[in-house]
Order: C-alpha cells, then sequence, then structure tokens
C-alpha cells in the first residue's frame, strides 16, 4: 500500500483490513503563536464545531454548575423527539416555576415551537418543565434522556437532574462538555434559527406573548449566532456563544465568568484571527493502493471522496495525523465510486474529521479465457 504521507501497516485478523498512520504536512512559514485571551472564568473553551477541534481552554473539564445553559440540552432533546407543531399543556408542577418564567398558566396550550423559543429567549423555567413532562412523562424521565444524549456524544463529565439549571448538587458539566453538547445542537437548522432570533411572538396560548432574546452576541458581534445565557448564585454568569465567518462557526463556553459577553467576544477575536478552514485531503487525492483479486488489473487507486476540511492556525506548520482504513485485497469486479473504506484526520486520538474511500475506476473481473492465457503464460515460463 502507498498513500500521501509515511505510513504504518498492520493487518486486522480475517477481515484482511489495513490500518494505516500517515502523516500529513501543511507547508506554510511558521510564526509566533497568539497568545490566547484571559477570560476570569472558571472554565472556558473554544473549539471549531464542525470538527471539535479546541482552539483555546482554561480549565476546560473542571466539573461545574451550569445555570440555565442546560436548556441547551433541553431544547435538543425535545428537537429530536417532537414536531414544532405538536401541542403540549401546561402541567401542575410547570405553573409558578421558580427564576425566570414565561408565566404560563396551568393546562393552557402552546406549540413546541413557541415552548422552545421561551426555553430559549426568555430562559422559561416553566417552559423547561413543561417540555420535560411532556417529552420524558417525567422531570426525572426527561433528565435520563438528556444524560443518554450526553453520553452519546461523548459529554462525559455531564449529568443533569433537571430541564432548566436550578441548582442541584448532582447536576454539572464543563465547559468542554457543554460546547460539545452546543455544537450537535447547531447541526439542527430549527435550533439554529430559534436561538439567532431577536424576538418570537407566540401564536399559541391563552395570551400572545412576545419574548425578546438577551444574548448580546447577536447584535454586538459580527457573524453572532447567539446560544444561551445563564445565572444562578451558585453558577455565577454563564454564557454559551456561536459565530461564523467564512464558513467557519466556533463555538464557545465561559462557566463562572464575571464579564462573560466581552470574554466571549476576546475569545471569537481569538478564534477568527488566527485560525482558518483547510483542506488537508482533497477530493479526488489518492489516499490508498489496494490488490485486486481476479481482476483485468491487479491494483487499485482508493481516492477521497469529498475534501476532509478542519481548522489549521493561519501561517504555522501543522502536522496531522490520519487514519486510514480499507481492505488490502478487493476482488473484482469492482464500479468506480464504490466505497472501500474512511480516511480520519485525528487530533491525538480524537477524529476531527473523516471521508470515504472510493474506487477511482471500475476494474473488470478477468474472464476464465484471461485466467486461461494468465496461467499459459506462467507455464511457458
Amino acid at each position: 500500500m502507498t498513500g500521501f504521507g509515511a505510513a504504518r501497516t498492520r493487518y486486522r485478523g480475517m477481515l484482511g483490513f489495513l490500518l494505516a498512520v500517515l502523516l500529513l504536512f501543511h507547508i506554510a512559514p511558521a510564526h509566533a503563536e497568539a497568545q490566547a485571551p484571559e477570560t476570569g472564568a472558571a472554565g472556558a473553551v473554544l473549539m471549531e464545531a464542525n470538527s471539535g477541534m479546541v482552539l483555546m481552554s482554561n480549565e476546560a473539564h473542571k466539573v461545574l454548575p451550569m445555570a440555565s445553559t442546560t436548556k441547551i440540552m433541553t431544547a435538543l432533546v425535545a428537537l429530536e423527539r417532537c414536531s414544532l407543531d405538536e401541542l403540549v399543556a401546561v402541567p401542575d408542577e410547570a405553573y409558578g416555576a421558580e427564576g425566570s418564567s414565561m408565566y404560563l398558566q396551568k393546562g393552557e396550550k402552546l406549540s413546541m415551537r413557541d415552548l422552545l423559543y421561551g426555553l430559549m429567549l426568555v430562559s422559561g423555567n416553566d417552559a423547561a418543565v413543561t417540555i420535560a413532562v411532556y417529552v420524558g412523562g417525567s422531570v426525572e424521565g426527561f433528565a435520563e434522556l438528556m444524560n443518554q444524549k450526553a453520553k452519546a456524544l461523548g459529554a462525559l463529565n455531564t449529568n443533569f437532574v433537571t430541564p432548566n439549571g436550578l441548582p442541584d448538587d448532582e447536576h454539572y458539566t464543563t465547559a468542554y462538555d457543554l460546547a460539545v453538547i452546543t455544537a450537535a445542537a447547531m447541526k439542527l437548522e430549527t435550533f439554529r434559527e430559534i436561538v439567532s432570533a431577536t424576538y418570537h411572538r407566540t401564536s399559541t396560548g391563552a395570551v400572545a406573548r412576545t419574548m425578546k432574546n438577551k444574548n448580546k452576541i447577536l447584535w454586538e458581534y459580527e457573524g453572532g449566532c447567539g446560544v444561551k445565557t445563564g445565572y444562578t448564585k451558585a453558577a455565577g454568569k454563564c454564557l454559551v456563544f456561536a459565530a461564523e465567518r467564512d464558513g467557519m462557526m466556533l463555538v464557545g463556553t465561559v462557566l463562572d465568568c464575571p464579564d462573560m459577553f466581552n470574554s466571549a467576544k476576546a475569545m471569537l477575536d481569538y478564534g477568527f484571527d488566527n485560525y482558518e478552514l483547510a483542506a488537508v485531503v482533497k477530493k479526488g487525492d489518492v489516499v490508498a493502493r489496494v490488490a485486486v483479486g481476479n481482476g483485468m488489473k491487479n491494483a487499485l487507486a482508493l481516492v477521497a471522496k469529498d475534501d476532509i476540511i478542519i481548522p489549521i492556525q493561519k501561517g504555522a506548520n501543522a502536522t496531522f495525523a490520519t487514519r486510514v482504513e480499507c481492505p488490502a485485497t478487493i476482488a473484482a469486479p469492482v464500479e468506480q465510486d464504490a466505497a472501500f473504506g474512511r480516511a480520519y484526520v485525528l487530533s491525538g486520538t480524537k477524529t476531527l474529521a473523516s471521508t470515504e474511500l472510493v474506487a477511482s475506476e471500475s476494474v473488470d473481473a478477468r474472464s476464465y479465457f484471461e485466467w486461461l492465457k494468465k496461467l499459459a503464460r506462467r507455464w511457458s515460463g
């Protein structure tokens, strides 16, 4: 096998799978690394949303309370399980919920859409409980769904007890985990629409409500996408934020941060000023060559189906490890563009991005007549 870069290979069992670790080089002049901003937060992280690559961090894995930033997961679970037009009755336990509120009335029916806007724009604790009881059967049942989703996303230092983030010693997260959860939520178009709305007027419920977003990232930062604020005395000021420029979306978290908006803007500036997206593997690049069994050709190039795009530091030398998985041998016939494995770009052990490997051309199977000719050539010497 050959590929781009130096490779180490090994075969994996009877499946004949080939695993290669390659080095990719982005060649550019080196320069002094920019200093990441001080945030004053108990925990902070900035990552590129698509790859999950961390661009800066401070105590990113420290377990902390999260206040109303909890509602990001509440919205994510609801969006994955409900239609926006479903009508939801306000349960008794949601009425008069402590803290920020939509001021819902007992038995009032609102669409899931209006509840989600109330959840994310005015941080309605009553909306959170209403959603939880409707989706999970109870607050406790919904918390189980939240925790299942957190684990599925790799947010392993997070535990949810409530859908709204009111104080509980067993309700916690980390700046990193919360950014991972948010990056997943931002992949949902409806979630992005909700958190980036400056206001929303309800169309269901006993009374009309006009709700305004309090997230200043939306109007004070170029490319700002909003997301969620939070505050309790125990958690301090918390902010999860996002912004997108030139196709690169950054997601960040600051927990227990006295100057959360200015810290967020400084972090975003650092990210956009110092990083850019680059295709470290391009569509059509030859990534591997494999043997072809019983084919008119003995070998076949496997190429990248799509670009692999990740953030790289502007003007710096960058080295990336890439894992390639493909069969050692492919049996003919082979159709062009048929998939035969994947290439993964790694940061440590974390996969940043990947693409399928496909056949660069078709290879016909060797006919019985061709097989006899080949056999005759061997006998003749």
